[in-house]
This record gives C-alpha cells, structure tokens and sequence, in this order.
C-alpha cells in the first residue's frame, strides 16, 4: 500500500488532500486543516477530518479521468498534475511488482 498527505494550504479546498493506493484502487480524500495541530506545513494532518472521497479502479480505461477531474475540483492543475504524477508512479510499482 501506498499512502502519501499533502499539506496544500489556501491553494485546495479543505487544506489536505491523502491519497492512498491498494492494488488498483485509488482513494483520493479531501480533508479540512485540523487547526488544533498547527498552522504549518511541518504541521501533523494525519488525523484531519475527512468531507469527500473517489475510490477509482486504476485498471478501469476512465480512472485518470475520473481522478483529475476530482483532484481539479479540490486544487489547482499545478497542483493536480504533481498528485497524479505521483499516482502514475506507484501505480507502475504496483503492476510490475
């Protein structure tokens, strides 16, 4: 399993976007900044409120479709091309492992 958080502040909806990667599935989760642990970056969002959630079948031919479109509802393209960089990446770790 893959699991990686992104503390993106005022550029996402919510602060903190998580992805995590079970075999194919990808779950990407919007979260609210738990401002109890912090206003900063090095700040601990690992137990931020979750208030939205896909759950894609990577091996499905529409899945990076489906995950772009909700990450650019959360971020911006910057930010949502890195996320699904990153994505892309593990994804072929997964497959060819």
């Amino acid at each position: 399993m893959a699991k990686k958080t992104w503390k993106l502040g005022e550029v996402c909806r919510g602060g903190v976007i998580t992805i995590e990667i079970k075999g194919t599935i990808v779950s990407i989760i919007g979260k609210e900044w738990d401002m109890s642990k912090g206003t900063s970056r090095g700040s601990n969002q690992s137990n931020a409120k979750e208030w939205t959630r896909i759950d894609v079948d990577s091996s499905l031919s529409s899945s990076n479709r489906q995950m772009t479109t909700f990450l650019l509802d959360l971020t911006t393209s910057y930010h949502c091309d890195k996320l699904m960089e990153w994505v892309s990446l593990k994804i072929k770790r997964v497959i060819h492992t």
